[in-house]
Formats: structure tokens, sequence, C-alpha cells
């Protein structure tokens, strides 16, 4: 690998209560890992992603951004979780409102051909849960995108 190369290799999510969003990650299915840094950071195996949980004022300060106003409206980025089936994504929904998700948007055939619909965390991050035709995966669970 060329480590000039671009990789998304983490995903920061600020948010404002860190325990309570710990307990929520954790009760969707993901694993902490690397303890090292305390309670300042959370970090979650996502499957060749990590997944990184950071108080929403400490990041902004990190990456020099004001943290005030928090905004309400749609913030430009919503983040996947990509499953093998429909059926996969109705079990995924279930699973993320029972650990407290927000539903945005109920599981629906899409116009693409695909199956998805969203949530928000407890921090009001939109994810987006969806089975897409023509991806699969890799038998560790990675995303195989088609050529």
């Amino acid at each position: 690998m060329n480590a000039s190369s671009p990789r998304l290799t983490v995903v920061t999510l600020g948010v404002r209560d860190f325990q309570a969003s710990v307990r929520f990650y954790e009760a969707l299915g993901f694993v902490r890992k690397m303890r090292a840094t305390g309670d300042e950071v959370a970090f979650f195996d996502a499957g060749g992603v990590v997944l990184a949980l950071f108080r929403w004022d400490q990041l902004a300060e990190d990456a020099a951004i004001s943290a005030m106003p928090v905004p309400a409206a749609f913030r430009g980025s919503t983040v996947a979780w990509n499953c093998a089936s429909r059926l996969e994504v109705d079990a995924a929904f279930v699973r993320a409102l029972e650990a407290g998700a927000k539903l945005l948007k109920a599981a629906h055939a899409t116009s693409w051909g695909g199956y998805s619909g969203y949530f928000a965390d407890p921090d009001g991050h939109a994810w987006e849960i969806v089975h897409a035709p023509g991806f699969s995966f890799s038998p560790e669970g990675r995303l195989i995108l088609p050529d």
C-alpha cells in the first residue's frame, strides 16, 4: 500500500453525552477497542474502518471549527450501514431503534432497486441502513464495490 494513497480509516463523530453515546454504539453491536485514551475518545471496530466518538466541543476545538451553534438541520453527510439483504436491513432497524435511535425515514424500496432508510443517533448523526444490489461482502464482512 502506498502511504500517500487516500484511505478512509476513521470516522469521528462529535457527541454531547459521551457515556450515553458509547452505550448506544455498544448496543448497536460495535465493539469498543483500544482504551489507551480512557474516556477521552472511544474507538470501535467498524469492519475495516474505525468509528470514533469524541466530545463535541473537544472535536470542534481540535479541528479549529466553532462548536456552536450545534446544527439542528442536515449536516451534509451520512454514515451508511450496508446489509446483504432486505431482511438484514429490517433487523438492523429493529436493533437501532431498540438501542435508542430516532427513526428518520422507514426502510423502503428505492428508485435504484435498493432498500434503505435512515435513523439518527443520540447526537443527530444520520445513518442510512441499506441493501444495494450489486454490492457484495468479503468473508470478513467488508463491502465490495462492483466494477
